[in-house]
């Protein structure tokens, strides 16, 4: 499939530069696949298009305060992306504005009031911006990040290094269930969703269940290969324990819906579900854990998933792809056109879909 035919003009003033005060108060556009109908709503709203027993499932990632800001020597600064922690306190990470650093160069990596933290030696520069330093610091990690760190939001959110707005961030972009530490993005249908929410819906009979895929670099990688099938999807962690992969299988087997989400559980179950020996079927799932590099675009026949929660997302990217394998493409694009005439906000801290 040519990756053209998930291009779309999207004017740039639609895209979210800041959450809604209220998280539920983001619009909800609801698409039916059978009838083709397209539903303007709001997410409070979420359980008028859910029945009682649908399983919704939810990625627990939490993010890292995974960007950070460091300097050389002779004062020049460079920001970082924290990407992965290896033995004896070694990073991986992406610097922007390295060009000039070599191997064996001592950077001060700065706390977020900008004095310095510690000193990190850069051991190696590796391909496509990433580099490996060797921080100097006896704390762990999170708790290096917590002094340093501000949220990795994506680069089409226009942010400084300003610690009173990186504060504001950092509760806006996590979900109010997060609670496994790994990610450095969010599952951003998972925003919407507020404690009250959610036990509205409890109230109404909706089942919770979660899944944990820690998000990677690999979700901002823009496809630029000319034919989808020659894009190289990024590998990411998952597990699934073994209480929750009954409360999903029990809702299956009773005829409810599953509900993912976000892309991400959409693909963590999706993995799983090839994973399971009875699998083939689509009817049950076991607990466990691993990576998946699992690419669903359209083409890709579902085996699992019944419906899906999920944010606005960028031209040619794998989320749109995934989008449109579950909902059809044509159809996709034309509930995208929709939400353009009618002003919805795109991306990360935009406005959400479900499709059923």
């Amino acid at each position: 499939m040519k990756t053209e035919k998930l291009n779309y003009d999207l004017p740039t003033e639609l895209i979210a530069q800041q959450p809604c005060s209220t998280r539920s108060d983001s619009r909800l556009l609801v698409f039916n696949r059978s009838s083709g109908e397209l539903i303007d709503s709001r997410f409070s709203r979420l359980g008028d298009f859910l029945s009682s027993g649908d399983c919704l499932v939810l990625n627990d990632t939490k993010v890292l305060p995974a960007r950070f800001f460091c300097r050389r020597k002779t004062g020049g600064k460079i920001e970082g992306l924290f990407l992965a922690e290896t033995v004896g306190g070694v990073w991986e990470v992406m610097l922007k504005g390295a060009g000039r650093l070599r191997a064996g160069e001592i950077i001060y990596l700065r706390g977020s009031t900008k004095q310095d933290f510690c000193r990190a030696v850069l051991l190696e520069k590796m391909s496509e911006g990433r580099c490996r330093l060797k921080i100097e610091a006896e704390a762990g990690l999170e708790t290096i990040l917590g002094e340093i760190g501000f949220p990795p939001l994506p680069p089409y959110i226009k942010r400084t290094d300003d610690p009173v707005v990186a504060q504001k961030d950092a509760l806006c972009y996590q979900t109010v269930y997060a609670r496994e530490s790994g990610a450095i993005a969010a599952p951003t249908a998972g925003l919407h969703l507020t404690k009250q929410l959610i036990n509205q819906l409890k109230t109404a009979g909706i089942c919770f269940a979660y899944i944990t895929l820690h998000i990677g670099i690999g979700t901002f990688k823009p496809i630029t290969a000319d034919e989808l099938e020659q894009h190289q999807i990024h590998r990411e962690q998952f597990s699934l324990d073994e209480e929750n992969a009954r409360l999903i299988n029990t809702a299956k087997e009773k005829g409810r819906r599953i509900v993912a989400v976000g892309s991400t559980s959409v693909r963590t179950l999706e993995t799983i579900v090839h994973r399971t020996p009875y699998g083939a079927a689509g009817s049950q799932i076991e607990r466990g854990g691993g990576t998946t590099s699992l690419f669903i675009k359209p083409g890709y026949k579902f085996r699992f998933v019944d419906a899906m929660v999920t944010n606005f997302h960028l031209p040619k990217s794998t989320l749109l792809a995934l989008v449109a394998a579950f909902g059809g493409l044509d159809n996709i694009l034309a509930a995208y056109s929709h939400a353009i005439e009618q002003r919805y906000r795109f991306y990360s801290y935009g406005d959400a879909m479900l499709i059923v």
